[in-house]
Parts: structure tokens; sequence; C-alpha cells
């Protein structure tokens, strides 16, 4: 076997303590990444994956202790000082970030920031051959009309073309390694599949290496060659992916795909009863820019039953956020009706609409934007109660410690920040404060999309058992067709802000109608490698 590009050795990294002393994040890592390779770093977060990735580049925060060994190209990379991994750092090794909107700088054109890393490390370059290069790299990672795109700002890009810009500034040097943290997290299913098979091209075109961030055990079975699992700072294995997936040795490794949702299609009882909680009649919403109008959504109709759970599910820029800002008021409702507990919340009077808000809960995508980072876990949960219910005093620390119990959080965290929380604690809250008023209806907009797949599963679990228990009506916004399989009763799939195609959740994804359905199943990444083989002739055959 040649010699590694990329060999990591015994590496810890050890951070300072406010309270004196130091915290180990990552202890005793060692894996190789070899010339051509994609070798994924899994495991659930605070588990050491990103730590160790950015080891290898320098880019840890100060007063960071990295000891071991990182070795590239035959060289010690922890030997070096500042100025010599400048030579390194963005030429010879570049790293694409999991969050492409804070990567980029809002106030500079896409074009004019990948011009600037080819001024960095090519000076040499003139102004109208960086030019000529920027909209090369562009079109070299698919951007539809690459020289008016270079003239773009970050805010005129969907999520998916901002991440393609950042691959671009990432491959501007013709980097031998690239280190992608979670490239994919955020994405629909259509648009990481394009990034997924994009890097896959990179790899076979510029003979790259990969090291892989990722909690998505679907996106590893459909990319990875080998597989490093983490747990706690070190790691647990190190194996072939089709291995991993078919004879993993670490216990835990096994918890991790157990936790992985699948699309099984089974046969489940459902709760719902004939009473409509919601009906949504020819909606449409538009946008005005400028002298015209955008359409978000287009005469778009769907109901949702008392105990049911309706899946909405589309590419970025469908219509499914929108329906669901429209159904809240927080979106211009431009024709339809919207139907709440038998009230018309388009054409009810100002008092009546404020007291149908009271009957719907919200859970966003993003708890840690959700919360104020200045309120504890208590005062966020109990604000609707203060404020709508008028609760004072022991009767509403009584109601928020009955809310903790039933997320199943400790009454004593209701004194704790959202900072001292875990992401899957922090869902827990968001969960509970939804909950708070005991809504008729509940409107959950990828409420698990950032969380890796353990704590996935449990907040899943979680919100299986309370729809249960309390019977809300609940409208789930999703791009993962796996989760969508594991909770809905009944699916909407919307495409170019038209609903194309609604039925029975186990019908809908075993015989889809519309090709468009078909193309979202397709793309749907599912942890086994022979499926991802069956998956892929099936795209090429769409």
């Amino acid at each position: 076997m040649s010699e590694p590009l990329l060999s990591i050795n015994d590496l810890a990294v050890d951070f300072g303590s406010r309270r004196g002393g130091s915290v180990r994040a990552v202890n005793g890592v060692s894996f190789d990444v070899g010339r051509r390779e994609i070798v994924a770093v899994v495991g659930e977060s605070g588990s050491g994956k990103s730590v160790t990735a950015m080891s290898v580049l320098g880019l840890l925060p100060d007063g960071a202790e990295v000891t071991g060994s990182i070795v590239f190209d035959g060289e010690e990379l922890l030997d070096l000082d500042e100025r010599a991994m400048q030579r390194i750092r963005g030429r010879r090794i570049a790293v694409i970030f999991q969050d492409p909107f804070s990567a980029l700088d809002p106030v500079f054109t896409v074009g004019f920031q990948i011009r600037e890393t080819l001024r960095r490390h090519f000076p040499e370059l003139s102004a109208s051959d960086r030019r000529k290069r920027a909209v090369e790299l562009l079109a070299s990672v698919e951007v539809r009309d690459p020289a008016r795109r270079a003239r773009s700002y970050p805010h005129q890009l969907s999520g998916g073309q901002a991440q393609r810009v950042v691959i671009a500034m990432a491959l501007a040097c013709d980097p031998e390694v690239l280190i992608a943290d979670e490239p994919t997290t955020a994405l629909d299913v259509t648009v990481q599949r394009e990034i997924l098979d994009l890097l896959l091209r990179i790899r076979e075109r510029e003979g790259t290496a990969v090291l892989l961030i990722t909690h998505d055990m679907g996106v590893v079975a459909d990319v990875a060659d080998r597989v490093v699992v983490m747990r706690h700072g070190q790691v647990e294995e190190v194996q072939t992916v089709t291995r991993i997936f078919q004879n993993p040795e670490a216990a835990y490794t096994r918890q991790l795909l157990q936790a992985v949702p699948r699309l099984d299609m089974a046969v489940r009882e459902s709760i719902a009863d004939d009473l409509p909680v919601l009906e949504v009649d020819g909606l449409t919403v538009e946008y005005r820019q400028g002298m015209r109008s955008v359409t978000a959504v287009e005469d778009a109709s769907l109901s949702i039953a008392r105990g049911e759970i309706l899946a909405l599910v589309g590419e970025s820029g469908s219509g499914k956020s929108t329906i669901g800002k429209a159904i809240t008021g927080l979106a211009p409702v431009t024709d339809g009706r919207i139907v709440i507990d038998g009230v018309d919340a388009v054409r009810a009077p100002r008092r009546e609409a404020i007291e149908l808000k009271k009957k719907i809960g919200i859970v966003f995508q993003n708890p840690q934007g959700a919360l104020d980072p200045r309120w504890t876990m208590g005062e966020s949960i109990g604000e609707p109660l203060r404020v709508h219910r008028r609760l004072r005093g022991q009767a509403l620390k009584a109601r928020t410690d009955e809310l903790l119990d039933a997320v199943g959080l400790s009454r004593s965290w209701s004194t704790r920040y959202p900072h001292e929380l875990s992401g899957g604690q922090r869902q827990r809250v968001a969960i509970a404060r939804a909950l708070a008023l005991d809504p008729l209806l509940l409107i959950a907009d990828e409420p698990t999309s950032a969380l890796d797949v353990s704590v996935q599963s449990t907040v899943l679990e979680l919100f299986r058992r309370l729809q249960r228990e309390l019977r809300f009506a609940c409208l789930f916004v999703s791009h993962d067709l796996a989760v969508v399989d594991s909770l809905a009763d009944r699916i909407v799939v919307m495409s170019n802000a038209r609903i194309v195609e609604q039925g029975d959740r186990r019908e809908l994804l075993s015989n889809p109608r519309e090709d468009y359905t078909r193309r979202l199943l397709a793309a749907a990444p599912v942890p086994d490698p022979n499926q991802q083989q069956m998956r892929r002739r099936e795209r090429e055959r769409l």
C-alpha cells in the first residue's frame, strides 16, 4: 500500500477550563487518508470530529494544546509556524464549512471573494486572470450562468448555490485534500444529492482526497471509502464503508446504525379522527419585489385532522415553509382560506385572529436561534403562560415543571441557559414551549435536521409519544423522507410553489404517481452501500 497523503497519529487536544485545569476534547486519535480517498469521520455531537479536522490546519481557538503527530505529504504539520502553515492552509489543504452563509462575507460579491483567495495565494495573477479563473471555478462546481452569479451577493443565493460557491473557493488553489465539515446538513435531498455527486466528480477529476465530517450515515454509505467512528474524543473503530455497515465491530457503531431512520414504509395504526383542525383551501401567497410579484405558494389545498401528522416535503424554495408561515399569519395571503378549528384565520377580526394563534404551537429548525440566550429554560417555557394565561408564581412554576417532565428534562434544568444545553436538549425545551398552551395544531419546521442521528432518534421518539398523548394535529415540514416515514400519517409533496401529489404515507412512498416524487425518493441517501448502488442506477434512469 502506498504512503498515506495525510496521517494523524495519537492526536490529543486539550482546552483550558475557566475553572482551572483543562478539558481533553480529543484523546489518542489515529487514522490515515490516502490519495484520492474519501474518509468519513462520524459520531455524535461532542465526539471530537470537527476538533480533529480543524487541528490539521491549526484552526483551533487560542488556548488549545495539541500533541501527537499530523503528517501531510511527509511533513509534520505540528512543527510548522504560522507563516509556514499559511502556505498549506487553503492552498494544499482546504476547508468546506457547514454553513456557507457564515463562511461568506455578506458585503462582497461571491466573485470578489473567490478572487481574493486567488490573489492571496497567486499574487502573480493579473486582475483579469483572477476574474476569468473565478468564473471558471463557479462553472466547475456547476453553478448556472457563472459569469452572472460571480456578481451576486451571498443573500441572493439559495443554500445549494451558496454551498457550491464555498466549494469553488476551496478548489481555487487545486488542493490535494478537502476537509468537508457537514457540507450537506441543512440541504434538501435533491440539493444534497447534487453536492455529493459534485464531491465524487471532484475526486475523480482532480484526484482530491476528502476528509468528510458528517452525522448522516446515508451520506457515509453513498460516498465514503473508509469510515472513522468517534465517541468521547476517541476512535471506536476504523473500517471500510462496506464492513462498517455489514459487520460493525464496536457496540457504539451498532448503536449509531440502529438510530438511523430508514424508509421501511411499515404499517402503523393511526390515532387521527375525522375532526379537521386545519383546512387550507386554494391558498396563494405572493410577495412584491419592486414592480413585479413572486408567487411563493399557488392554489394549495390540504387538511389535517385531530391526532394526525401531515408531512410537507419538497426542495428548498418549493413553498413548504411559506405555507407554515401563512397559517401562523407571518406571510401575506393573496387568495384562499385557512380555517383553524372552524374559524377562517384570513378573514377573522383581529381579536379573534389573535385568539386563534394561541391554538398554534411552533417548533423551529434551529433551537439555538429560537431561544433567547438571556433567559433561563424556565423563563423561555413560561413566557407563553405568562403572556396568555397570566400565570405567576407557584402556578407558573408548577406548569413549567410539568412541561419539563413531559419532554424528559429534569426540573432543576429550569435555571439553565441555552448555551449550557446540547442541541437535542435545546430542541426539547423548544418543544416544551410550543406545547405550553396545549395547542390544537403544532407546526414543526425541520425540527431534527441539524441533530446527529442518536439525538434525532430520541427527539423523534419524544415527538411520537407526546403526539399520542396530547393528540394535537401536526404539520411536519421536512426534507428527510426517512424521518417523514417514521412519523407521518399522510404526505404532501410540493414543487415550484404548487402541490404536485398528496396521499397516504405508505402508498405515496411505495408507489408515487409523479416523476418529481420518484426523483425525491431516488435522491434520498440510505444507510446501505448496496442500496446506494441501486439508487444511483435509478437516478440515472430518471
